[in-house]
């Protein structure tokens, strides 16, 4: 460390700083600080730093499934967030959500050197003992809210901003794409679904389940195009675009014919042929608001449970217009 610091010309307490991620050091000094320790190929002993400050400067993750938008847009929000704090991210995808499979990830963690635990996606898994050893976890978007903090999407506001879209073009026909049932998120999307029509003294529209993919969408958007609806409301957009497809190949003309409202705006949405009316989740923020909040508790193990909640946004496009008269 003081050939480091020599040659940066800076004090060896700089160093250290920059070597152990402190904030409020200057990015000039710190980039000398990086340039001198490439030369000479010095690497932070994090294990000896650990012994010394009792934190690993790493956080456990555990999610369920990166291959889906949400799940990867927060982890990479987390790690974004990680990195600027001066944490590293040890990562665990589980393959179904199944207790014994969060078990095994929540004993997996506990015998890694780890400062916090984040829990992105867990499905219908109840708790198990390997999540309460005592390392500080927060969650989102899982049935944990009420043992753990959390940061999760207004899932009622913006559910309801999109029927209430539709009611306000004078649809009053709406089907619903739903996600899989083990889904805490589609269960609330849609609950509010159907609330918000009963609300409004309508019937329910028919509903369909699908499980997040563009191809349960589709094969969902067939079954409508069978039906008497003027409007859809899909659990997430990439159903959405497979039940479009659908509609398109059925001869049903999109806004014209039936409209459809999305829940998440992933990219496509809005640049896609015909852009999607959607429900905007702001994943990074999530996934910001998620490592904040578990350094915060690294910091403060026996502080309250908190939960923050992001708000979500309608995002109007092209795929929405007035029910058609009669």
């Amino acid at each position: 460390m003081q050939d480091v610091a020599r040659l940066a010309g800076v004090s060896a307490q700089t160093v250290s700083r920059v070597a152990r991620a402190v904030p409020n050091v200057k990015e000039s000094t710190k980039a000398k600080v990086l340039r001198a320790m490439d030369q000479l190929g010095y690497v932070p002993n994090r294990a000896a730093r650990a012994l010394r400050s009792g934190q690993y400067r790493t956080l456990g993750v555990i999610t369920q499934n990166l291959g889906r938008t949400g799940e990867s847009l927060i982890t990479a929000g987390i790690a974004a967030e990680a990195e600027e704090r001066g944490y590293s991210v040890n990562l665990r995808q589980i393959s179904h959500p199944g207790t014994q499979e969060l078990a095994q990830a929540g004993s997996y963690f506990s015998h890694q050197a780890i400062d916090g635990l984040i829990v992105v996606q867990a499905g219908s898994a109840t708790i198990p003992h390997t999540l309460s050893h005592g390392t500080p976890t927060v969650v989102s978007d899982s049935r944990f809210t009420n043992n753990f903090s959390s940061v999760v999407t207004d899932q009622v506001q913006g559910t309801r901003l999109a029927i209430e879209h539709l009611l306000s073009l004078g649809h009053t026909r709406i089907a619903h794409i739903a996600g899989p049932t083990e889904s805490p998120s589609a269960n609330i999307r849609q609950n509010i679904w159907q609330s918000t029509l009963e609300e409004a003294g309508l019937p329910l529209g028919p509903i369909m389940y699908g499980n997040w993919s563009a191809r349960s969408g589709y094969q969902a958007g067939l079954a409508l195009s069978e039906l008497r609806v003027s409007a859809i409301f899909s659990a997430n957009d990439e159903m959405a675009f497979g039940a479009m497809r659908a509609l398109y190949e059925q001869g049903v003309s999109i806004p014209e014919d039936i409209s459809i409202v999305g829940f998440d705006d992933i990219a496509l949405a809005e640049y896609s042929v015909l852009p999607l009316t959607t429900v905007r989740q702001d994943f990074e923020t999530i996934g910001r608001t998620l490592t904040d909040l578990v350094i915060a508790r690294i910091a403060s193990p026996t502080a309250p449970i908190e939960q923050r909640v992001i708000p979500s946004e309608l995002i109007l496009r092209g795929s929405t217009c007035p029910a058609a008269v009669g």
